[in-house]
């Protein structure tokens, strides 16, 4: 039996996030909260830490303090076996300039992998929600004998114009990469759909660290510029992420990815896990989610001051969340989230520390942390009055930002 590769992963985790602005205004967009008590980048850490793949970094770069301190409070792995996960500012290595895209983060951190020495590099983005077996794409880079493979999946036509999209022969090398264009190509006998890319790559480590080190013109974006140069090289190939599987997922979770690039799609991929058959499952034990749990009571649900009866159906109630006589339908509380007496939660989700004054109404909106919502306050019911002191997504989403006194 061959020796298993030493791999290393680096996850990237330095983007701006302007999409998902105003959740993204004092936080990294991996470290905004997802289902209540994740964060987004759980979702990836978690994948590596069910495969045991134990020797991660993570780049950083913009508003990352609260990213970084929920890696330090939560992804902690033992140091007998120098297993870890780090997270990784921009140091300005070669020059003071910060990270002028994801190949250049990887060069600008090549001393990582010279330090690691590892046979394979999987780098992977930081803010995506899935389940996925890391080593079955691996193993399915050596078995083909790719210097890059790409993780992809099939997206309709109209979405993947918000990724790469790749053009594949029948064994699966990859003939052209597209960067999201306005009008990209579909897959051979399906004008409805794309092969999209994933952002989850596994190189060889002497291509990646050839391929980021300037000659000339500098390689500063991976999709942009680091895989169709190793497309034309003949020497990329692409890993069907529906063939994955994972210990305890169901036919319905495979294949289950989604971008939250945009606050419509963070906000329906939360959504997704309050349906009363979620397609993703967050109650997967033998492939479990982990995050950092504190020191939270456990959630209480009971009647009001006065004696005001509460009501909750299909909703996530996290650890320390309170409804004292409020009413809550298809929404998410996250720890620490207050619902008074006779207040109304509907379609939407709450972020630590939200207090809703009794007999407020709150429908399809998002709260950031620490909002304050006073007795009797009106959100989402309309949309001309929220437009004027909200931000609204496209699909009418009002969002409010973090700390925002009402």
């Amino acid at each position: 039996m061959a020796a298993e590769a030493n791999v290393l992963v680096i996850v990237l985790a330095g983007g701006e996030g302007k999409r998902l602005l105003p959740l993204t205004n004092d936080r990294a967009k991996p470290a905004v909260p997802f289902a209540g008590c994740y964060r987004l980048i759980d979702f990836a850490l978690s994948n590596f830490a069910n495969a045991r793949y134990l020797k991660i970094v993570v780049l950083t770069q913009y508003k990352s303090h609260s990213l970084d301190r929920h890696i330090s409070q939560t992804w902690r792995f033992s140091t007998l076996l120098s297993d870890y996960v780090t997270p990784v500012p921009a140091q300005m290595r070669r020059g003071p300039f910060w990270f002028q895209g994801s190949a250049d983060a990887i060069y600008q951190n090549l001393n990582l992998i010279h330090d690691e020495d590892p046979d394979l590099v999987c780098v992977f983005g930081a803010d995506h929600i899935y389940r996925m077996d890391p080593r079955q794409m691996v193993e399915h880079h050596q078995t083909v004998g790719a210097g890059v493979t790409v993780a992809a999946i099939p997206v309709p036509k109209h979405e993947a114009r918000d990724f790469g999209v790749i053009e594949v022969d029948e064994g699966g090398r990859i003939l052209a990469f597209h960067e999201k264009l306005d009008d990209p190509p579909t897959m051979p006998g399906n004008d409805e759909m794309c092969l999209a890319s994933m952002g989850n790559y596994v190189f060889d480590t002497a291509t990646l660290v050839d391929i980021v080190t300037p000659k000339g013109d500098a390689y500063t974006d991976i999709g942009g510029h680091v895989i169709p140069a190793l497309t034309r090289a003949g020497v990329a190939h692409a890993y069907d992420f529906s063939t994955n599987v994972v210990p305890g997922q169901d036919e319905r979770e495979r294949g289950y990815w989604r971008d939250v690039g945009t606050l419509d799609a963070y906000y329906e991929a939360n959504m997704d896990l309050i349906a009363p058959h979620p397609v993703f499952n967050l109650y997967n034990a033998r492939w479990p989610v982990y995050t950092n749990r504190g020191a939270e009571p456990p959630a209480k649900v009971s009647r009001g001051p006065g004696g005001e009866p509460a009501f909750v159906d299909g909703s996530l109630l996290c650890e320390g969340s309170i409804i004292s006589g409020g009413h809550v339908e298809r929404s998410i509380l996250a720890p620490g989230a207050y619902v008074h007496h006779d207040a109304h939660v509907t379609d939407s989700i709450l972020f630590p520390g939200v207090r809703v004054g009794s007999g407020a109404r709150l429908h399809r909106c998002i709260l950031d942390k620490n909002v304050q919502v006073p007795e009797w306050y009106r959100v989402g019911l309309d949309h001309g009055h929220d437009a004027e002191r909200f931000t609204m997504s496209d699909a009418g989403i009002v969002v409010i930002e973090k700390g925002k006194q009402l």
